[in-house]
């Protein structure tokens, strides 16, 4: 082990394994796998990648920030063990994975494995077909391994069962070195627009993100040793149900983080659809101390099913959210039913890592959080930080550890990661305010600001406002061209089961919390809210409800 202060991702996997090789790593269905097993597995999967001749061919010092010198392998798979083995292998025979979403049809599909020039794709046989109908359009693409499930789909032409190469005895020429310049890769969700590729340097994004700053520290792990030793005195203790998707960043992150501790995760039987029920009596078999969620689309469902149910949480010490916004009156249930449970709020970003959190309460207000010591507001027009208490709008921005750039956008990357006063900062679009303490009250991603009679409004203050009302289950609020205001606020919402609400009742709601100029204009009924795997909203989605219903009104 070195004692280096910089670390890559499959070496501090394989420092964890190495410490703790008889210690439960993952559950998932009839599956156990120890640390030590799944090691052995992952290193088959990198060899097997290493005897295709995939890995580093330009080293990262040779290289702009926007581009990648390391062949690129897709994750396009449903939660699972493999999800992770093929990750970490990916790391360890220096290719690059990133995710890829397994809702997108055949032309997003296209597009993203074509931005990302991927020449090594593993995929869940169910989605076989789709492969095989785009494969053609992509000659980078020349790697695939098929994971065998339910479907039954047949292996495809020039495809390898992803089972078969998991014992692959290394290549003659054994694997290469890792590095903490390889590359960890992470696409946007893409639901404001087009994804985009986000690249960090693996050591930057560990110690952002996964594990190499331990929660409530502003100290890094210092060495190899170091992360052993945490693992060692830690091991076993921590367990995490794995609710959000692996193709979200969050769940990568919150999986490394498990990891740093010799942690457990436990992954719920149906990786399709969230059976919430199932997913609370796995709680309690497992005896779980961490449930992260993703928004309300996760939250709201689980303390309806506690509140209706009997389970014994008594296990649990954390519900995480993250990575979508918890309206408040979802936040003040789940704090009612599990009192003894820390309930916790991030902010961060693909861009920028883990920037603030808070632990909620009566006394924090929604939206307000509190900062890492590397998180700041930065002007709306990049040429300074701003102080706390100037009341002044600006930018949530982070400095110090952050990505590289965006893969092959060498104008967007300079746009992301300003320099100001001679500080490379990553401003992903997030508004935000500071307050007098020292606090950041975040507003909302400017992508989704709606300019309505030439005041600006941000869509997530709007949506927490409507979510107050205890009839509305679901919402999301965009901007639709009006004649009268150029923009005007539009809700598309799902109503909770068996209720109903008038547009001026919801009206009253909204306007305890937000001005009057905010409240929507329209309030649109939809039965189902269109939302991302992983939770979040999909505003491209909400803004064709809302154009449609404009046309139909006509």
């Amino acid at each position: 082990m070195s004692d280096r202060a910089d670390f890559d991702l499959s070496t501090v996997f394989a420092t964890v394994a190495d410490e703790l090789p008889e210690q439960e790593f993952l559950v998932w269905r009839d599956k156990r796998f120890t640390y030590g097993e799944s090691k052995a597995r992952i290193d088959g999967v990198a060899h097997h990648l290493a005897a295709q001749g995939l890995g580093c061919h330009t080293e990262r010092d040779q290289l702009p920030g926007h581009e990648s010198g390391q062949d690129h392998l897709g994750l396009y798979l449903r939660n699972g063990n493999e999800y992770l083995e093929a990750m970490i292998a990916g790391y360890r025979a220096r290719v690059a994975p990133f995710n890829v979403s397994y809702r997108y049809v055949d032309e997003e599909l296209v597009y993203l494995l074509d931005d990302s020039k991927a020449t090594a794709l593993v995929y869940n046989a169910e989605f076989a077909p789709r492969v095989a109908a785009i494969r053609d359009r992509l000659p980078a693409l020349r790697v695939l391994l098929q994971v065998a499930d339910e479907s039954g789909n047949d292996l495809l032409p020039g495809a390898v069962d992803y089972e078969s190469i998991t014992g692959t005895t290394a290549p003659t020429a054994g694997l290469p070195a890792p590095s903490p310049d390889d590359l960890y890769i992470l696409y946007t969700g893409g639901t404001t627009g087009m994804p985009k590729g986000v690249l960090w340097r693996q050591h930057d994004i560990f110690i952002s993100a996964m594990g190499g700053r331990p929660f409530g520290s502003d100290t890094p792990l210092g060495s190899y040793a170091e992360l052993a030793e945490r693992a060692r005195s830690t091991g076993g203790a921590m367990s995490l149900l794995m609710l959000p998707p692996f193709m979200h960043g969050a769940a990568q992150w919150a999986a490394y983080n498990i990891i740093t501790m010799g942690g457990r995760i436990v992954i719920p039987d149906d990786v399709e659809r969230l059976r919430v029920a199932d997913v609370l009596r796995l709680v309690e078999r497992e005896k779980v101390l961490s449930v992260p969620v993703v928004g309300d689309a996760m939250a709201r469902p689980l303390i309806d099913e506690i509140e209706a149910g009997d389970y014994d949480l008594s296990c649990l010490i954390s519900v995480t959210n993250g990575g979508a916004p918890m309206s408040p009156g979802v936040r003040d249930r789940i704090r009612a039913a599990l009192p003894h449970v820390l309930l916790l709020d991030a902010v961060g970003s693909s861009e920028a890592g883990q920037q603030m959190n808070t632990v909620a309460s009566d006394e924090v207000p929604s939206a307000v959080f509190n900062p890492q010591a590397d998180t700041a507001v930065v002007s709306v027009d990049y040429d300074r930080v701003l102080t706390p208490g100037s009341g002044e709008e600006g930018w949530l921005a982070r400095r110090d550890i952050i990505p590289l750039g965006y893969l092959g956008d060498e104008a967007k990357t300079a746009r992301t990661f300003p320099t100001i006063d001679g500080v490379r900062w990553s401003v992903p679009g997030d508004k935000a305010r500071y307050l007098d303490d020292g606090r950041i009250e975040l507003l909302g991603r400017d992508s989704v600001t709606i300019n309505s009679g030439g005041e600006k409004i941000f869509a997530e203050e709007v949506e927490r406002a409507v979510a107050a009302h205890p009839h509305i289950y679901d919402v999301v609020v965009v901007g639709r061209p009006s004649e009268r205001w150029g923009s005007e606020v539009v809700a598309v919402v799902q109503l909770a089961e068996g209720t109903s609400v008038t547009d001026e009742e919801l009206v009253e709601a909204c306007s305890r919390s937000i001005a009057r100029y905010k409240v929507p204009k329209r309030f649109i009924r939809t039965d189902k809210v269109v939302r991302s795997p992983a939770g979040k909203a999909d505003y491209r989605w909400a803004k064709s409800v809302a154009t449609a219903a404009a046309d139909a009104e006509k």
